[in-house]
C-alpha cells in the first residue's frame, strides 16, 4: 500500500489519460501517459494500464480531474459589454466552461438562435439599485432556445419577474456590486457544480467514482489553480502566458497585466477556451481555421511544407497542426484577429506550453513558430522566452494546491 502522504492524481483529456503518483520522496515521483483506447470505457482503459499503480491507493488519496466529457456549452445574454457581459464571460471561462456565444441584450431581436443543446444560459445586467432592464423580448428569444440550465446573476429588481417567467431559473446575487465591481464567488461554484452534476451524468467518467471518492474538477479549473505557484517549478518571468494545446481544445491562460482594462477580481491571471481548436477530435476545425488564416500558407512555406499536409495522416503531419495551432491562437490574442480580448503580446516575457504539444513539438520546433509570429504578425524583434512543461508539473502543481484547499475546508 502507498504511503500516508502518497497521492495518485489522474488527469482523464480527450486524448490522452495522465496519472501520477505525487510523494515527499522525490526519487518516488512517477508520471505515466496513455493515448486512450476508445473501445473501452474509461475506468476499464485506465485499470488495464495503471491497475497496479490504482489499486495501490485509498479512495481517498486519489484525485482525477477531467476534459474529457467536452466541457460545458454555455451562451451569455447581458445588458453591456463593458460590465455584465465582460464580468460573467470572466467568471465561466475562470470556472473551466466553454462559452459558444455571448449577445448584448439590446441586439437580442436579431441574434441567431443556436441550434444545438446548451448546458447552461447565463443572464446578468444592471445594478440592486435599477431595475426594469430586461423585457417579453428576451423571455421570447429563450423559447426557442433548447438549455438545459437557466442561471439568473442580473440586478435583483428583475430577479422575481424573470422567476416567474422561467420557473426553472437559478437565480444568484449579483455578479456586479453598485461600485461595478465584479462579485464572482456564487457563480463560480455555481457553474463549477454544474461541471460536477455534467461529469455524474456521463456514465464513462462517474465510473471513476469507484476509485476516488474526492470531487472530479474541470482540467482547465486545476491549471487556472497552480498559476500563482508557476515560479515555483520553472524560471517563468512575468507576464506570461500559457497554452494548454491538446486534442480537442486549446487554452490560454494569461497575466492580467497584458490587458488594459482590469476587474477587481480575486484572480491574477484570465483565461479563454477555443473549444474547436485541436489536432485529434478538433482536427478537421483546426484546419478550416488555418485555411482561412491569409499568413498560414506563408507560414506553411516556412516550414518546407504544402497544404497537403492537412489531407496527411502522419506523425510530421500532427507537428505540423500543432505548430498551425500555436500560429492560430497567438493571431486570435493579437490586434490581427481579436476574439474577445486584445493582449499585449509584444510586453510577454515568457510563453508556457503544456498539453499535448509538449509530446509532439521539440522546443526548436516551438520557438520557430512563435518567432514567425513575432517578426510577420507584430513585425517586432522581441522573443519570449519559451517554456516546454514537458512533464505536466502545470497540472500537478495545480492538483496539490486543489488538495490542499479541500484539506484545509
Amino acid at each position: 500500500m502507498n504511503s500516508h502522504n502518497d497521492k495518485l492524481l489522474i488527469d482523464v483529456g480527450s486524448t490522452y489519460v495522465k496519472v501520477c503518483v505525487e510523494s515527499n520522496a522525490p526519487e518516488r515521483c512517477h508520471l505515466e501517459q496513455h493515448f486512450r483506447n476508445f473501445n473501452q470505457s474509461i475506468l476499464d482503459d485506465l485499470m488495464h494500464k495503471c491497475g497496479h499503480t490504482i489499486s495501490a491507493f485509498a479512495k481517498d488519496d486519489v484525485y482525477i480531474c477531467s476534459s474529457a466529457n467536452g466541457g460545458l456549452s454555455t451562451l451569455i445574454i447581458g445588458l453591456t459589454h463593458t460590465f455584465s457581459l465582460k464580468y460573467a464571460t470572466n467568471i465561466a471561462f475562470n470556472s473551466g466552461i466553454n462559452i459558444i456565444d455571448t449577445i448584448l441584450y439590446q441586439d437580442i431581436a436579431s441574434a441567431t438562435v443556436p441550434s444545438d443543446l446548451i448546458d447552461v444560459v447565463i443572464i446578468a445586467g444592471g445594478i440592486n439599485s435599477k431595475g426594469n432592464a430586461f423585457a417579453d423580448d428576451l423571455y421570447h428569444y429563450l423559447q426557442n432556445i433548447n438549455y438545459s440550465n437557466i442561471v439568473y446573476v442580473g440586478n435583483e429588481q428583475d430577479a422575481k419577474v424573470a422567476k416567474a417567467q422561467l420557473p426553472e431559473l437559478v437565480v444568484l446575487p449579483n455578479i456586479i456590486d453598485n461600485r461595478l465591481h465584479i462579485v464572482e464567488e456564487e457563480l463560480k461554484a455555481y457553474l463549477t457544480n454544474l461541471y460536477q452534476q455534467d461529469i455524474m451524468g456521463k456514465e464513462d467518467i462517474k465510473d471513476l467514482y469507484q476509485i476516488s471518492s474526492n470531487q472530479i474538477f474541470s482540467t482547465p479549473y486545476i491549471v487556472n489553480q497552480t498559476l500563482p505557484l508557476i515560479d515555483a517549478s520553472y524560471s517563468v518571468v512575468n507576464p506570461f502566458i500559457l497554452l494548454d494545446i491538446g486534442g480537442a481544445t486549446t487554452d490560454i491562460h494569461y497575466s492580467k497585466d497584458l490587458v488594459d482594462e482590469n476587474m477587481v477580481t480575486n484572480n491574477e491571471f484570465d483565461r479563454l477556451v477555443f473549444k474547436k481548436l485541436g489536432v485529434y477530435k478538433s482536427r478537421e476545425s483546426l484546419i478550416f481555421a488555418a485555411q482561412g488564416n491569409e499568413f498560414v500558407y506563408e507560414l506553411l512555406m516556412h516550414l518546407n511544407v504544402t497544404e497537403n499536409i492537412f489531407h496527411e495522416q502522419s506523425d510530421k503531419a500532427t507537428r505540423i497542426l500543432m505548430q498551425l495551432a500555436i500560429f492560430l491562437v497567438l493571431c486570435k490574442m493579437s490586434h490581427y484577429r481579436q476574439t474577445y480580448i486584445n493582449l499585449k503580446l509584444s510586453a510577454v516575457n515568457s510563453i508556457v506550453l503544456t498539453g499535448g504539444v509538449t509530446k509532439v513539438l521539440k522546443q526548436e520546433e516551438a520557438e520557430d513558430i512563435i518567432s514567425f509570429f513575432y517578426t510577420k504578425i507584430l513585425t517586432s524583434q522581441h522573443r519570449p522566452v519559451t517554456i516546454m512543461d514537458t512533464d505536466y508539473a502545470i497540472w500537478t502543481l495545480g492538483s496539490r494546491a486543489q488538495d490542499a484547499n479541500h484539506r484545509a475546508k
